[in-house]
């Protein structure tokens, strides 16, 4: 059992939740931090939710102090700007801030960052200049530091760009040819975890630890073709046909991606997730290996030589469906209310009034109820109230089916089935709901 105490900021990302719990499993104590925690990762006393972005030199000072806090181990990152997300504020500002409450502890304190691979000359976005950035702060600061550069990480969980992958694999989709044959060299989440550990057990006054950085990967060269192909190995769809996307439609695809990112949802397509995959993921793990032993596993020892079982299937096959998915129903509840508002009105108010409506009800009736479905549309659109509009979309839903039950029965029997279909739609909603976790 080990008597340093870990702190791990970002632990509900793909990286922090590994290192967190693997480290734990190694004896350390660690304390998890994150802005929030879903239920099933508060898995210890230790796992606290803190709006850790926004924390002051002097309270990051005394979380390092009241946990005695050893390592600090920084996963924090956002890929791209949008609402609630800012690359310099996460990336720059906060290490800043970090650095300085690691140096005012008072404490000898080892701090571990997690960074990107590559140049700092092929830098092109506000996610790697940002990056790199914080690189240069913790490399003046003169504080016992590691970064660790991970090449294109794959773990036993999907998110972002590895969930993509994985998707490709199912499908019998390819992205442009000149995108497929850009060098990506993977690194397995065991490494990482396993060389936050060698670190965190380690003498802070050794000399030679004092400050490195390191790339984190596969030594041997490989593309993103390369990365997918042991995926569609896994996945029994190695020997399908494949029809490679066109250039003009990965744009759009990106666009769209950015334009849901306001919405405040993260699809893994958009632009910085483009322009960081076309730029290539390589490196030299040759100074980490030498140092810590490690052997980098092969990209098939990661993925692992068994078939995919169903829940990875069913994850890859649904990964990109729940944007259709819930685009669908966005575009359902906006254009069914303004169709009936301003296309229709004349045709949607009639059928109350074919029923017996009471004339003082028609308008305000067939007003309330566009209004109501368009705005049950807005908010499944935003991703903070996506919930919300999914349950008031069952319930709208449901009421139209109730109400049409009681007072026009004759509805029902409509040659186009409108209020047979509602019933599908209600199902839908409720997968939707079933999909809105991202982690």
């Amino acid at each position: 059992m080990s008597e340093r105490t870990v702190l791990v900021l970002g632990a509900s990302g793909l990286i922090g939740r590994f290192v967190t719990d693997d480290l734990r499993t190694r004896g350390f104590r660690v304390v998890g931090v994150a802005r929030s925690l879903s239920p099933a990762q508060r898995m210890s006393a230790l796992d606290i939710e803190l709006p850790i972005l926004i924390l002051d030199t002097a309270a990051l000072t005394r979380l390092l102090s009241e946990h005695g806090v050893d390592v600090v181990v920084n996963c924090l990152g956002v890929l791209q700007d949008g609402p609630g997300s800012n690359t310099s504020a996460v990336h720059r500002d906060f290490v800043a801030r970090l650095l300085r409450a690691i140096g005012g502890s008072g404490r000898a304190i080892r701090l571990v960052h997690i960074s990107i691979p590559g140049s700092a000359e092929a830098d092109r976005t506000a996610f790697a200049t940002t990056k790199r950035e914080a690189e240069r702060l913790i490399g003046a600061s003169g504080i016992p530091h590691a970064i660790l550069r991970p090449g294109f990480v794959v773990a036993p969980s999907a998110y972002g760009g590895s969930a993509m992958l994985r998707a490709l694999a199912a499908f019998p989709i390819d992205l442009p040819a000149k995108d497929m044959a850009t060098p990506f060299q993977p690194v397995a989440i065991e490494d990482i975890t396993a060389t936050v550990a060698w670190l965190a057990a380690r003498d802070i006054d050794d000399a030679s630890l004092r400050a490195v950085s390191w790339d984190l990967m596969q030594a041997e060269p490989i593309t993103m073709a390369g990365v997918i192909k042991p995926f569609r190995h896994a996945f029994g769809t190695d020997g399908w046909p494949r029809i490679a996307m066109p250039r003009f439609l990965l744009d759009l695809g990106v666009k769209l991606g950015d334009v849901a990112c306001y919405l405040g949802w993260t699809p893994p397509m958009r632009s910085t997730a483009i322009a960081e995959l076309r730029r290539g993921v390589t490196g030299d793990p040759s100074a980490w290996s030498a140092a810590t032993g490690i052997a980098p596993k092969h990209l098939a020892e990661a993925i692992g030589r068994h078939p995919a079982s169903i829940q990875d299937k069913w994850f890859a096959r649904l990964f990109l469906v729940k944007a259709l998915i819930f685009a669908s129903l966005v575009a359902f509840w906006v254009v069914s209310g303004f169709i009936a508002l301003f296309v229709s009105y004349g045709a949607a108010a009639g059928i109350l009034t074919a029923h017996n409506f009471p004339p003082a009800l028609v308008d305000p009736i067939t007003i309330g109820t566009s209004l109501m479905d368009m705005s049950i549309g807005v908010l499944i659109a935003f991703r903070r109230t996506a919930a919300i509009g999914l349950v008031a979309g069952i319930f709208a839903s449901l009421g139209y089916m109730l109400g049409a039950a009681i007072l026009t029965p004759d509805l029902w029997i409509e040659p186009l089935g409108a209020l047979v279909k509602t019933g599908p739609a209600i199902v839908l909603m409720v997968v939707a709901l079933l999909m809105l976790d991202n982690r």
